[in-house]
């Protein structure tokens, strides 16, 4: 049977890419992401590390819910430093969602060649490098950090600390924490970006709010594009009526008021951070499985289809292992940019009050400093960097992939 790698253009390609380095002998859309070993009966390492990393969640899923009850999932100290989590339905979904990307990536980590080329294609985006720096920062920050920090506290003793280096007038906060120099209070290290009117500390607001932003756009992401590449890859695959009702449903979906649905639902659940990613996940891959469709309809009229349906491969067979790997370089570039889309949206949301008050959101931050933006402007202007910071670094970072990964701009321009 003919595989994708068997597709025109996975040859040494003659021409030379824009950077001047050599082509790689297959390209980014034709790796083989469902590829097993043909000695292991189907049983290859990859998917037999799947198996027991999904029993093994399965377990620790059932154990939290069932047998630990109100206690922490995590409590154990190192050093003298406490690390506690206490998983929630969405912590637990964001661990599914990074096993699935980390066992995504791992066929591409194989062919060393191939992300050496892409690497070397990537970097020239210098904006894209700083982008991919600053995110990894933030992801670690608030997957991580968050698990050593403890939640911002209420202080009402400490409300309104400027930064450090900064200073205020000495009668805006409650009672300075700094030196008071010449009638103004100085900030500190015990405050490095300021407090809010509350005495939280932005800092850890900012860090918490940077977990919030990572499982909203990572969940929300895989959760949309999984169900966009099935139904376009589908679409293009099948045609006929199949394609036309699937396209139709798509034309409803994306008219549909999808603001009121969660309205009514945080009636119901409160603001739910749950209920608000799995809203994003099941109503935003309208556009996405456009693009999926317009790819893989391409793909469905290559030769190695034709042969792999001549040898009688089944239609979902063909779909999963010749037409989605071809269109991998859209869905990666797709769900880079719907990440931050997400992620603005959420904090929209949580500035108008319609998210989760007892998680610490970007958005919620920002509205609860708009009303001292005279006095006390660091409150909304610390997590609005932040926010703006990573929207950008999100866009930089998904212009970049696009360029890096389009067959068609490996020729030099």
């Amino acid at each position: 049977m003919i595989g994708a790698e068997d597709s025109p253009g996975t040859g040494t390609d003659d021409s030379q890419p824009a950077d001047g380095g050599e082509p790689p002998s297959e390209r980014f859309e034709d790796v083989d992401w469902a590829s097993i070993d043909a000695d292991g009966g189907g049983r290859s390492p990859l998917r037999l590390a799947a198996l027991v990393a999904a029993g093994s969640y399965g377990l620790a899923v059932a154990s939290d819910r069932l047998v630990a009850g109100g206690d922490p999932t995590i409590d154990v100290a190192f050093g003298g430093v406490a690390f506690v989590w206490d998983a929630t339905a969405v912590d637990w979904l964001f661990v599914a969602t990074l096993s699935v990307l980390v066992f995504a990536l791992v066929p591409l980590a194989r062919n060393r060649r191939l992300v050496a080329y892409y690497w070397r294609r990537f970097r020239r985006h210098r904006p894209a490098v700083l982008s991919l720096a600053y995110l990894l920062v933030i992801f670690l920050l608030g997957t991580v950090g968050t698990l050593f920090l403890d939640p911002p506290a209420l202080d009402v003793a400490a409300a309104y600390q400027p930064p450090v280096f900064l200073s205020v007038d000495a009668s805006i906060p409650t009672e300075c924490v700094g030196p008071v120099v010449e009638g103004r209070c100085q900030g500190t290290w015990r405050y490095p970006l300021g407090t809010t009117a509350d005495g939280k500390g932005l800092l850890a607001l900012a860090i918490f709010g940077m977990r919030v932003s990572m499982q909203v756009g990572l969940i929300a992401t895989l959760i949309s594009i999984t169900i966009a590449t099935a139904v376009g890859a589908t679409a293009a695959y099948a045609g006929g009526w199949i394609d036309e009702a699937l396209m139709r449903y798509v034309d409803i979906q994306q008219t549909f008021p999808t603001f009121f649905l969660f309205l009514f639902l945080a009636y119901l659940y409160g603001g739910s951070l749950f209920v608000l990613i799995v809203i994003f996940g099941v109503t935003g891959w309208g556009g996405i499985a456009r693009i999926v469709r317009s790819e893989a309809l391409q793909r469905s009229e290559e030769t190695y289809v034709a042969a792999a349906r001549s040898a009688g491969a089944s239609g979902p067979f063909v779909v999963w292992r010749h037409v989605v790997p071809n269109v991998s370089n859209s869905i990666v570039t797709a769900a880079t940019l719907n990440i931050p889309v997400l992620i603005l949206s959420e904090a929209a949301l949580s500035f108008i009050g319609l998210g989760n008050v007892t998680l610490p959101s970007w958005g919620q931050t920002i509205a609860a400093g708009r009303g001292d933006l005279a006095t006390a402007w660091w409150v909304s202007t610390v997590p609005g960097l932040f926010l703006f910071a990573t929207i950008l670094a999100f866009n930089f970072l998904g212009d970049a992939l696009r360029d890096a990964l389009d067959p068609r701009q490996e020729v030099g321009r």
